[in-house]
């Protein structure tokens, strides 16, 4: 899988799991769009299924309890949504990893040779780790440079032409966010033209999907979730939304520094605390989402989906009803116990 693949996945986080806004609902699920599947995020559970290259959907699953659920001192506003937001960035770039391995490999059984597979040497589970770190690494440093230095750095060489822009720090800042939300617009946009990218997009539309065909509590079939929506308001699209015009109004009240590099340290400074509020309007507004003046707030978020998803197929569909259907069955085995 190249590194340019692994960056949509860090930009676009899928559904972040929050509280439900329909009370009748056991339990809120998220999610994520990976390589030729789907990931599922329960309370208490993670599972992902892949479609293989044979056809077969390979399931894996696990227990997982998030900081905040371990800590509860960790639960507290703003902090605890830094905290989810990189939490969800290590799952997701896991995810990753193994829907791209399982979806150019071929099951053992379906081999001609099963005892081709190789086992492991000692060197692999380490060689693993670095490099997930370093993709986590290179991920975030060109997250950063396209959405943080470069919108930064045309701002600033606009201002040293306009002094408008220079006298007035507002529009200073909203320059800013108009120049990240062109270039995150254009950046997907040009991924929407690679039709390998384009299947990820369709992914992301059945997990959505099937999300919304369990919130409606309807039988887990593509049958049913075909005529849901692929957009949802709790989309890691439009909590990228929501962190852009956080970030004018937040930087709107930090003093602004002469020096590029150093007003472009402070800002990245203020990144956790952006992220945090952010986190907490979309907990919000998931809550009072049939609230009209919500509605029209959480508007920009859905019609940025437009870009990040694509209907599925059946056989998409198929694939994020399975993780989700696996998710619920950990999900409700575990309260049993």
């Amino acid at each position: 899988m190249s590194f340019f693949k692994k960056i949509v996945h860090i930009v676009l986080n899928g559904s972040i799991a929050t509280a439900s806004a329909d009370k009748d609902i056991d339990f809120a699920i998220g999610g994520q769009a990976v390589i030729e599947g789907v990931m599922m995020r329960s309370p208490n559970n993670i599972t992902i299924a892949v479609r293989k290259p044979g056809g077969k959907i390979k399931i894996k699953k696990r227990p997982y309890r998030t900081l905040t659920q371990r800590y509860k001192w960790l639960n507290i506003p703003i902090l605890r949504g830094v905290i989810n937001l990189f939490e969800m960035m290590v799952i997701g770039t896991q995810a990753i990893n193994f829907s791209a391995n399982e979806s150019i490999e071929e099951d053992p059984q379906d081999s001609e040779n099963p005892e081709e597979k190789k086992e492991p040497t000692k060197l692999s589970k380490p060689l693993e780790i670095i490099i997930f770190i370093l993709s986590l690494v290179l991920a975030l440093a060109l997250s950063l440079f396209l959405f943080k230095f470069i919108p930064l750095g045309l701002t600033t060489l606009l201002q040293g032409k306009i002094a408008y822009i220079e006298q007035n720090y507002v529009v200073f800042n909203l320059i800013d966010g108009i120049l990240k939300t062109i270039i995150f617009l254009s950046y997907i946009f040009l991924l929407s033209l690679i039709p390998s990218f384009r299947r990820v997009f369709e992914y992301h539309g059945a997990e959505h999907k099937s999300i919304f065909t369990y919130e409606k509590k309807l039988p887990l079939e593509p049958k049913h979730a075909k005529k849901q929506t692929r957009f949802h308001p709790r989309c890691g699209t439009s909590f990228i939304l929501i962190v852009f015009v956080t970030s004018i109004i937040v930087y709107t009240f930090v003093p602004k520094q002469e020096a590029f590099l150093t007003n472009l340290s402070i800002r990245l400074a203020f990144l956790p605390l952006i992220a945090g509020i952010s986190y907490e309007y979309l907990k919000l507004s998931a809550k009072f989402s049939k609230n009209k003046f919500v509605k029209a707030l959480i508007a920009p978020g859905l019609w940025f989906q437009r870009l990040t998803t694509k209907e599925p197929n059946d056989p998409q569909l198929e694939i994020g009803l399975k993780s989700l259907e696996t998710a619920l069955e950990m999900e409700r085995n575990s309260q049993t116990t």
